[in-house]
């Protein structure tokens, strides 16, 4: 099959290939049904990304593309690479301008059916409570340089210590809530200044604040040791590192754009600007990137804690009522490096994930305690009309994927698009008749958010499960939603 120039080998129901032509080092890989395949990729250049992306010097296996694909920034959305740790290189358009947009899943002891009169002035105050929208600011008090360089290093560690949730959320963060390497130095002053007054706030575009119930429950084991059951009220926070993280990105792609050509690399897209990962710039942007990582745990964690005290006051009940714990932060949007298997041997690589999911099956190390013998949660948001999906690491991912799966829906339209589409449509009625509760700043960012515009998750989380990658834990139904 030929997909707008593209060949694509068919290798089982959910995978295909891309031979490797021209200069690409290794093959292309897409995990997609056959129906993704014929309709939401022909008229996307995400293929043509991918096979962009195997020309990486040091690439390894394969350049992976995941169901939820579409187009992005050099890399495609969805898409994964492994480049070697001695002779690869680090791309600051295989992470994106959002470094570490992750989710955050927290679950309560609530019923929905007995809470759901509770809902609207719920959704009410977390609006009032948790500021979101562009250039949102102010959910704290406004902190110094010093103190967002402390974040920089520290991640959840300084919202725990400034009393901004219990310790045994570290637990429950990935890489427990800090990368380690990070060097305020490596950020510059602009960066810092966008981020001082940004800690503990939702931004706007795709970013969001869901309260969800618990609809369905695929896999009994995994479920209650998330803690999850159905006609719970959970709580997903999907954002991340906001205008520092922004700033950080678009400070090296310059840089790499610039000073790259000394590197003699010889790439098909400007956009795919590059370093050797043992260069002095490739070792300030992986400085600088777990700074921005960083700053986006301690934000969700911030958000997560301003959310709880919204939720006792909505509910009108003790924290002991309200049952509220962490059950993971995943980031979706990072390069790390981390020990695969690769032609038989054991190998460190530089795995970027963008908007790609860690997916680490049981038994794997960095795992919690609790979660050792289950695998990794892993947190995939739909879209605000439909569902949202718990899935859990699965016995293909490490082989396949470099422990990686989706990260949501992927994007069916562009932003224009989808607002073309919601022109003279009541949306707020639409979503209101669906029983679910909706504040946002602005009208344009529900329009362009809207379940339209995204491919149907049931699809794209179902072409993982049946991979082998992430399989089903449960799946939620959104009743309230803030955005901004």
């Amino acid at each position: 099959m030929k997909i707008n120039g593209i060949e694509l080998l068919p290798l089982s129901e959910t995978l295909w290939e891309i031979p490797v032509s021209g200069g690409m080092n290794v093959p292309g890989r897409i995990y997609a049904s056959r129906n993704m395949i014929e309709t939401s990729l022909r008229n996307d250049e995400a293929l043509k990304q991918v096979v962009n992306v195997a020309h990486l010097p040091g690439i390894v296996k394969y350049s992976l593309a995941m169901p939820d694909i579409h187009w992005g920034y050099g890399f495609p959305i969805g898409g994964v690479a492994a480049t070697s740790a001695k002779d690869g290189v680090i791309s600051p358009g295989g992470v994106g301008y959002d470094i570490n947009c992750g989710v955050r899943l927290a679950r309560t002891s609530l019923m929905y059916e007995q809470n759901k009169n509770k809902i609207q002035k719920l959704i009410e105050n977390l609006f009032r409570d948790i500021p979101t929208g562009v250039g949102s600011s102010g959910a704290i008090k406004k902190l110094s340089a010093q103190d967002t360089k402390k974040i920089l290093k520290e991640g959840s560690r300084w919202a725990i210590n400034n009393g901004y949730g219990d310790e045994e959320d570290i637990i429950y963060t990935e890489e427990d809530g800090m990368l380690a390497g990070a060097g305020p130095e490596s950020v510059s002053a602009r960066a810092i200044e966008r981020g001082v007054d940004q800690s503990g706030t939702l931004g706007s575009g795709n970013h969001f604040l869901e309260v969800d119930v618990v609809e369905k429950i695929y896999d009994t084991l995994a479920a209650e040791a998330f803690g999850l059951f159905k006609g719970q009220l959970v709580l997903l926070i999907h954002t991340g590192s906001r205008g520092l993280g922004y700033q950080v990105c678009d400070d090296y792609l310059k840089l790499l754009l610039k000073e790259g050509k000394k590197f003699g690399f010889n790439l098909p897209d400007k956009q795919l600007a590059c370093a050797p990962i043992n260069s002095d710039e490739g070792q300030n942007y992986i400085s600088a990137m777990n700074c921005s990582a960083n700053f986006a745990w301690n934000n969700r964690q911030i958000i997560m804690n301003l959310a709880m005290k919204s939720m006792l006051k909505s509910f009108g009940i003790s924290k002991e009522e309200l049952g509220f714990k962490l059950v993971y932060d995943v980031c979706h949007n990072i390069a790390k490096l981390e020990e695969h298997l690769i032609e038989g041997k054991m190998e460190k690589v530089c795995v970027h994930r963008k908007g790609a999911t860690r997916a680490f099956p049981p038994g794997s190390a960095g795992l919690p305690e609790a979660y050792k013998n289950i695998g990794q949660p892993v947190l995939i948001p739909g879209d605000m009309g439909r569902y949202s999906y718990i899935a859990v690491g699965g016995a293909n991912s490490m082989d396949e994927t470099f422990g990686t799966s989706c990260h949501g829906a992927g994007r069916l339209q562009s932003r224009h698009q989808a607002l073309k589409e919601g022109k003279g449509r009541d949306l707020i009625k639409e979503l209101n008749n669906k029983g679910i509760v909706i504040q946002a700043k602005g009208y344009n960012t529900i329009a362009e958010e809207m379940p339209f515009a995204y491919k149907d998750v049931s699809e794209v989380i179902d072409v993982m499960h049946n991979s082998g990658i992430s399989t089903k834990v449960a799946k939620l139904r959104p009743v309230g939603v803030i955005k901004g």
